[in-house]
């Protein structure tokens, strides 16, 4: 093994390309100039793209759970009720934020490895009317599971005007969002993700609904107030001081994005997931998610006659990769896969590889080859179809 080598293949941070690595190596620049200015102009109508929508994407230096905190205290009254919904660790994580600040918080809780449903949504109304904003992660990293983010925005419409507000932290730049035609109030999501950054960057999407209600919010917020953010961004600055390192590195990500064309880097996400899901299936190892609850950027495996941890361990120590293990009550059970980003079906083909040795090692009965086969020819559908 070499001794500098470092395969990362979990679901975040993800790897960087080498021309962003470039970019973040630039000298600083005042970030007060015209030069910092310039290049927010360039990303700004990007990062509208990525999100699908016509509203300002704001850029905080801050942490993806630092996005979800601002959605929280900018948009929910302290008296308001909420609905979270629950498919996993991040799904709880956004119903702690709303308890610290004592809101008033309904949960729907789905099995974990599963995606919620519109029945859930109805049910949920029907027992609480007077919900005013509504939690829900898109992609739950903790099971690989891609809620129907689209389908449930619309039965929430049908029934309410409480507000949709949607941690797109580990799927936007690697699945389709189109915030502005889906209803979607408040979309927020992380650098370190689909991106190709370093963690440090939040990014948030505000809907006119949402600012009428952010306005009118007595809520106490310094930092997070979105407001500060919209009216300096809209002149292309920041209210505090940005990282500019990354900054930098967004701007030749979101270019990368651009050449590649966003249908041809969603394709890719979806090959991606299916050359994985294909190669465990013929491995006869079960994965945790059904393929219509499956998310394009991250697989959850949840192996039945070997040791999940084990596995981890010979492939970080035999082949310097790294797989993600499960988390709370998923800890010690299942191992995830990221393929997000700056991934290619060389990257998984090369992985699966050294999982399938490293489930041999681990006690698992396999026919070695199997799964890259099925990848390999699952590969080769898509590249024919």
């Amino acid at each position: 093994m070499l001794t500098d080598q470092q395969i990362l293949r979990i679901p975040g941070p993800s790897p960087i390309p080498p021309s962003v690595s470039l970019a973040m190596a630039q000298p600083m620049i005042g970030h007060r100039g015209q030069s910092t200015s310039d290049m927010l102009s360039v990303i700004r109508p990007k990062l509208k793209r990525v999100f699908g929508t016509e509203q300002e994407v704001l850029i905080l230096t801050a942490s993806g759970t630092a996005g979800l905190e601002a959605a929280v205290v900018n948009a929910v009254a302290p008296h308001d009720e909420v609905l979270v919904i629950v498919s996993g660790a991040f799904g709880e994580r956004f119903a702690d934020i709303c308890k610290t600040y004592n809101i008033q918080t309904h949960l729907i809780e789905t099995e974990w490895g599963k995606a919620a449903t519109v029945s859930d949504i109805t049910e949920a109304f029907e027992a609480h009317p007077n919900i005013r904003a509504v939690f829900m992660t898109y992609c739950e990293t903790s099971t690989g599971v891609l809620n129907p983010v689209k389908e449930l925005a619309a039965e929430i419409r049908s029934r309410s005007e409480a507000l949709i507000i949607v941690d797109g932290v580990s799927c936007i730049g690697g699945v389709e969002t189109r915030m502005d035609e889906w209803g979607l109030d408040i979309v927020v999501s992380g650098s370190q993700k689909a991106f190709m950054l370093p963690a440090g960057l939040a990014f948030i999407a505000v809907s006119d609904r949402a600012w009428n209600k952010i306005e009118r919010n007595p809520q106490p917020r310094f930092y997070l107030d979105l407001k500060k953010h919209q009216d300096n961004l809209i002149k292309d600055t920041t209210p505090f001081t940005p990282a500019l390192s990354l900054l930098f590195g967004l701007q030749k990500a979101l270019e990368l994005m651009e050449e590649e064309g966003l249908v041809n880097v969603y394709a890719r996400h979806d090959r991606l997931m299916k050359m994985t899901r294909s190669a465990f299936k013929a491995l006869g190892v079960p994965l945790l998610t059904e393929d219509k609850d499956a998310s394009p950027t991250v697989t959850a495996v949840k192996p039945a006659d070997f040791d999940a941890e084990v596995l981890r361990k010979v492939l970080k120590g035999e082949f310097a990769m790294e797989v993600a293990g499960g988390q709370k009550i998923l800890a010690n059970k299942i191992f995830r896969i990221g393929h997000m980003g700056y991934c290619s079906p060389a990257d998984m083909l090369q992985a699966i590889a050294a999982i399938e040795i490293a489930i041999a090692k681990a006690g698992g009965e396999i026919q070695l080859g199997s799964g890259v086969r099925a990848a390999q020819q699952e590969y080769l559908k898509g590249a024919n179809g």
